[in-house]
């Protein structure tokens, strides 16, 4: 992926096509766990597209192209739930569905309910795309102690509210 950079970098349209084309799908995975409306994910991902071929001279070690573009791409997406004022969505990926047997799909997002937009987000960043607390901090501009603590913190509140749904349910 570095010799493309190169090449984008020195104005080479096809080499940064084939970045584009290479990332296509994690940038379509990110955009659709911040924004509910296809338009909107189509939106900020074209945003992003020209951002970057606009900027990619500025990316300092093109090793992290993959990390500066969805850094673009986050950016993007709050620039437009900002303007919508509408609050972080999560929403689940047709290939979750697949994976998933009956209503694996509704089961997470209510049980992810009750956490903050941002923890929704990280929470679906690591439990449905696979994505690292690496990748997740640098992907939504935080420490990794930052979403490490926040994923503990979530598990464990989600873990007392179903301890409390099942006395509840049990008495």
């Amino acid at each position: 992926m570095e010799r493309l950079v190169k090449r984008a970098k020195r104005g080479d349209a096809e080499a940064f096509i084939e970045l584009i084309e290479q990332n296509k799908q994690s940038m379509y995975k990110v955009a659709k766990g911040f924004l509910r409306d296809e338009e909107d994910v189509a939106d900020a991902m074209s945003e992003t597209v020209l951002t970057c071929y606009e900027k990619i001279g500025s990316l300092k070690q093109d090793a992290y192209f993959k990390t500066w573009m969805i850094r673009i791409l986050i950016n993007h997406c709050k620039d437009i739930l900002r303007k919508q004022k509408r609050s972080v969505s999560v929403e689940i990926l047709p290939e979750f569905e697949e994976q998933t047997s009956g209503g694996g799909e509704q089961e997470f997002k209510e049980m992810i309910e009750p956490l903050r937009e941002q923890d929704r987000s990280i929470f679906t960043l690591y439990y449905m795309y696979g994505m690292k607390v690496k990748e997740i901090a640098a992907y939504m501009e935080m420490k990794e102690n930052t979403v490490a603590t926040r994923l503990k913190r979530g598990r464990e509140m989600l873990r007392n509210e179903m301890a409390g749904k099942q006395e509840a349910g049990g008495r």
